[in-house]
């Protein structure tokens, strides 16, 4: 049996959904399946210590009776990079650790998903960067990329350098209509005729793009102010309102499924976005809150306000941590992602990696 290894061209691309989703198709169709994330990247505070999110989601989900320390034997923090270039963290010890892991929890299964860490790089100051960890675990790699424009190729042609044979094939994830002729026409025959398969090209849906705006002021801790806007809307990504009114507009109007975040100070800007018709919802920040009038003419125009204490500065940090490490990743997430798969790429040609 060979482990597959779910990597990415970059952080942010869908890998979590679809490592969990092919785990969870693999198992219905009979096969005893395990997971691990050798590298802990996505990480958060739950009983005095530090967890990696993924592996908590993957252990509910296939229900899995491991320890967490299996399942992400290295924490791949700040704090281990540091002490990792100080000397008092062995790459030898720590390989040994992780394939310690991965032998007990491979242990009577058919399958084994491997979720690779955070970005492509991460890792390289202990040698456990994903190209490491698929030569370490001898695991054939499936590449997920994503596609917007011609020059992301250059990224998955990067990556398949650094896996080498490793590399089986790449899977491009939520690529959107617009993209999808130039990317099927031309960047894929152009990889295929590299020697690069693709498995397939999964379409972008906007619920595993982003989080509702219910989800983030949830995340965030903020006051929704508004009583009759819906808080069902998706946000994809944030615009900063830190300009004069006039070209704070222009920006807005060039912007989508955004949340526009601004100091609860600045009613001006607030007014601006409200004009603004891919502006989904007003993040006020400093516990200003604005002027009923411009309340009022959210309420008429249907855009949730939120209201945080924290600055604009750390509300921008903290509100694209939401949207880009998948805060609302659930179960009804990888159900979605498992539909996608099943659809649009090639499940059997992937789950024969194991048996190859």
């Amino acid at each position: 049996m060979n482990p597959i290894l779910i990597t990415s061209t970059d952080e942010s691309t869908g890998k979590t959904a679809i490592a969990l989703a092919l785990a969870l198709i693999a198992r219905d169709r009979g096969g005893a399946v395990g997971y691990m994330k050798p590298k802990g990247t996505r990480l958060q505070s739950a009983v005095g210590k530090t967890l990696d999110e993924d592996p908590l989601l993957a252990r509910e989900l296939l229900d899995l009776d491991a320890d967490i320390a299996d399942l992400e034997p290295v924490v791949y923090s700040r704090t281990f990079v540091e002490q990792t270039m100080r000397g008092r963290e062995s790459p030898d010890e720590l390989h040994a650790q992780v394939r310690e892991s991965y032998e007990g929890l491979a242990e009577d299964t058919d399958v084994m998903v491997l979720e690779g860490g955070g970005s492509f790089a991460a890792g390289g100051v202990a040698d456990l960067t994903d190209a490491d960890v698929a030569e370490l675990l001898d695991a054939r790699a499936v590449l997920v990329a994503t596609y917007s424009d011609p020059t992301d190729v250059d990224a998955v042609l990067s990556a398949a350098r650094h896996l080498g044979d490793r590399l089986a094939g790449v899977l491009f994830n939520g690529v959107a209509d617009a993209d999808h002729d130039a990317l099927v026409e031309d960047a894929v025959p152009y990889l295929e005729g590299r020697g690069i398969p693709v498995f397939g090209v999964l379409p972008r849906v906007q619920e595993l793009a982003g989080v509702t705006v219910a989800d983030l002021a949830d995340e965030l801790g903020a006051e929704v102010l508004t009583s009759d806007a819906p808080t069902d809307a998706f946000v994809e990504r944030f615009t900063v309102g830190a300009m004069s009114a006039e070209d704070a507009l222009a920006q807005f109007r060039r912007t989508r499924d955004a949340a526009m975040i601004a100091g609860g100070d600045r009613p001006e800007i607030a007014t601006a976005a409200l004009d603004a018709p891919g502006i989904e919802a007003l993040l006020l920040t400093g516990g200003y809150r604005p002027p009923p009038a411009v309340l009022g003419r959210a309420e008429d125009a249907g855009v949730p306000v939120l209201l945080t204490r924290a600055d604009t500065i750390t509300t921008v940090d903290r509100a694209e941590d939401v949207v880009h490490s998948g805060r609302a990743r659930n179960a009804a997430t990888v159900e979605r992602m498992r539909t996608l798969l099943t659809s649009s790429a090639d499940v059997d040609t992937v789950l024969d990696l194991t048996e190859v």
